[in-house]
C-alpha cells in the first residue's frame, strides 16, 4: 500500500489515480484508408477522402493496426477477445470531420491484463488493465498561425490509436510514473508504438479523485493529452492539492474536463465531463464485428519478442549480472538491443566465459558508454561507437594489450575519430607493456630518486606502496601493466 498521503487541515487524503494512455499504433497507413502516418509533414499533405470525410466513402479496416494491438494486449498478459466490434462516438468538433469517431465502446478488442510496476524503494506493484481498444484520432487545430483564425491539420485524422485503460489502482505521482514508462517500454519492445510523447505519439487522460482513506471513491476529474511522464506527475500533485483545497473549504468536485499548462504547472477546467450515453454510440454500419481467427491469434503470439522483465531475468540468472545493471540495461528496447550485440561481439572476440564477457561488458556500457552519450547530449542510437568497436576494446582490455587507463584514453579517441580501436592502439602507440625488463629499469630510477621514501616504507611504512606504484605508472605514461608494477615493486622493496 502506497504511503503517499495529502496532509490537509482536516486530516490526511489519499490520492486515486487512473490512467488512459493513448499510444499511436505502429503502421505505415492510417487505421481506416491508405494515407501515410509519417511525422512532421506539411500540414494537410496525408488526408485521403476517407480521412476527410467526403459522402459516400467508407472505411477499410487495416489489419496491421489489428495485429499490434492484439500482440500489445499479449505482452500485457490480456485477454484477447476474438470477437470485437467498432462503434461510432458521436460529437462535434472543428478537427473531427466526419462529425463520429470510430472507436470501441461495448466490445474492445483486449479485456484485463497488468502491469508491474517497480518503485524507487524496490517494492513491486501491479497495476490492472481494464481494457485495450482501438479508434481512430482526430486532427490538430493550430491557434498560432494567425491573429484571428484557427487553421486545421488532418494529417494525424484518422492515424490508428490503442487506448490503454488501467484501472484505477495507483495511489501516488510516482507509481504513475513508473507505469507509464513500464508501459512505454513494453510497447517499444513490441513494435507496437515509438512512445515518442513529445511527438504526440504516445500521450495520457489522467483521471484524479482523493477521498479520506479506506471511504469510497471521490468525484474524479479528467485531466487531457498530458504528454510526458513529468507532466503526468505534475498534473496529479497539482490537481489532487486542488481537490482537497475545494473539499475542505466545504465545496464539492465537478466530475469535468480538465487541461494542464506545463507554464503554470496547473490545470484548469475545459467542459464537463460527458458519460458515455451523451455521445450517443451505436455500431459503426460501415465495418463488419471484427472475428480473429486462432491461426491470427497464434500469429500474433509467436511473432512477440523477449520482454523487459523476461529478459531482465535471463540477465541475472543467466548472465550473472547484478539487479541493477539487469534493471538498467533492459529498461529500454534500444540499450537492450546494443548490449545484446556487444556481448554477441565480445564472445567472437573473447576467450573467456560468457558471464565474465557480459559482467565487463555491461560496466562499461553503463557506465563509461552511457556517461560520455550523457556529456555529448546522444542516444545509444546515435553512439558514435559501435557495439563491435566497444567489444574490440574490451578484449584488448582483457587480453592485457591495454590498462584501465589506457583504455580510457582509447575510448576518448574513438568518440572523435570514429576510428577502431586496435588502430588508435597501433598508430598512437599506447599499448600496454608488460616487459619486466623495461619496467625494472624505471622501477630502480623511482627509487633511486625517492631515496629517503625507501627507508620510510622499509621502517613499516606500508602506505607508500601506492606512491611507488604511481610514480612508476606515471614515469611510463600509463602504458605499465599494473599487475606486473606492483609484482616488481614488493620484490624490489623488500
Amino acid at each position: 500500500m502506497s504511503d503517499y498521503r495529502i496532509h490537509g487541515a482536516t486530516g490526511e487524503w489519499e490520492v486515486v489515480i487512473g490512467l488512459e494512455v493513448h499510444a499511436q499504433i505502429t503502421s505505415n497507413a492510417k487505421l481506416f484508408s491508405g494515407a501515410s502516418t509519417e511525422f512532421g509533414a506539411e500540414p494537410n499533405t496525408q488526408v485521403s477522402l476517407v480521412d476527410a470525410a467526403m459522402p459516400g466513402m467508407l472505411p477499410v479496416l487495416n489489419v496491421e493496426c489489428v495485429r499490434q494491438a492484439v500482440r500489445t494486449g499479449m505482452a500485457l498478459e490480456a485477454k484477447i477477445n476474438a470477437f470485437s466490434r467498432f462503434d461510432r462516438k458521436n460529437y462535434f468538433y472543428a478537427d473531427l470531420p466526419q462529425g463520429y469517431q470510430i472507436s470501441q465502446l461495448y466490445h474492445p478488442i483486449v479485456g484485463e491484463g497488468a502491469i508491474e510496476i517497480e518503485l524507487e524503494s524496490g517494492a513491486t506493484k501491479t497495476v490492472g488493465v481494464e481494457r485495450i481498444h482501438i479508434e481512430q484520432d482526430a486532427g490538430k487545430l493550430m491557434h498560432d498561425q494567425h491573429p484571428s483564425f484557427s487553421y486545421v491539420d488532418l494529417n494525424r485524422c484518422g492515424v490508428a490509436l490503442m487506448e490503454i485503460v488501467s484501472k484505477p489502482d495507483m495511489r501516488s505521482p510516482e507509481e504513475a510514473g513508473a507505469y507509464v514508462r513500464k508501459l512505454r517500454s513494453i510497447l517499444r519492445y513490441v513494435g507496437s508504438c515509438d512512445g515518442n510523447m513529445e511527438q504526440g505519439s504516445m500521450r495520457a487522460d489522467v483521471n484524479v479523485s482523493v477521498r479520506k482513506p479506506g471511504q469510497e471513491f471521490g468525484t474524479r476529474t479528467e485531466t487531457k493529452n498530458v504528454n510526458s511522464v513529468r507532466f503526468i506527475m505534475a498534473t496529479i500533485e497539482y490537481e489532487a492539492n486542488r481537490q482537497v483545497d475545494v473539499l475542505e473549504g466545504g465545496g464539492a468536485i465537478v466530475q469535468e474536463t480538465r487541461l494542464f499548462d506545463p507554464d503554470k504547472v496547473e490545470t484548469r477546467p475545459l467542459r464537463s465531463k460527458e458519460d458515455a450515453h451523451d455521445y450517443r454510440y451505436f455500431p459503426d454500419p460501415d465495418l463488419l464485428p471484427l472475428e480473429l481467427t486462432p491461426e491470427f491469434i497464434d500469429e500474433c503470439r509467436h511473432s512477440l519478442p523477449e520482454l523487459p522483465d523476461a529478459k531482465r531475468r535471463r540477465y541475472e540468472e543467466e548472465l550473472g549480472l547484478s539487479p541493477y545493471n539487469a534493471a538498467v540495461l533492459t529498461a529500454e528496447a534500444e540499450t537492450a538491443r546494443w548490449f545484446e550485440a556487444l556481448l554477441a561481439e565480445g564472445a567472437l572476440k573473447q576467450e573467456r566465459p560468457e558471464t565474465q564477457v557480459a559482467k565487463a561488458a555491461a560496466n562499461w556500457l553503463i557506465s563509461d558508454l552511457f556517461g560520455a552519450l550523457n556529456r555529448i547530449g546522444k542516444t545509444i542510437e546515435e553512439s558514435p561507437v559501435t557495439p563491435s568497436q566497444g567489444a574490440e576494446l574490451l578484449a584488448l582490455v582483457a587480453d592485457g594489450t591495454l590498462s584501465g587507463t589506457l583504455a580510457k584514453q582509447v575510448f576518448e579517441i574513438m568518440l572523435e575519430s570514429g576510428n577502431d580501436p586496435a588502430r588508435i592502439v597501433n598508430e598512437r602507440g599506447l599499448k600496454q607493456t608488460s616487459d619486466t625488463g623495461t619496467i625494472e629499469v624505471v622501477i630502480a630510477d623511482v627509487m633511486a630518486a625517492n631515496a629517503d621514501k625507501v627507508a620510510e616504507y622499509r621502517s613499516g611504512k606500508d602506505k607508500l606502496f601506492g606512491f611507488f606504484v604511481g610514480q612508476t605508472m606515471k614515469a611510463m605514461q600509463g602504458k605499465a601493466n599494473p599487475q606486473v608494477v606492483n609484482e616488481l615493486l614488493k620484490k624490489a622493496l623488500g
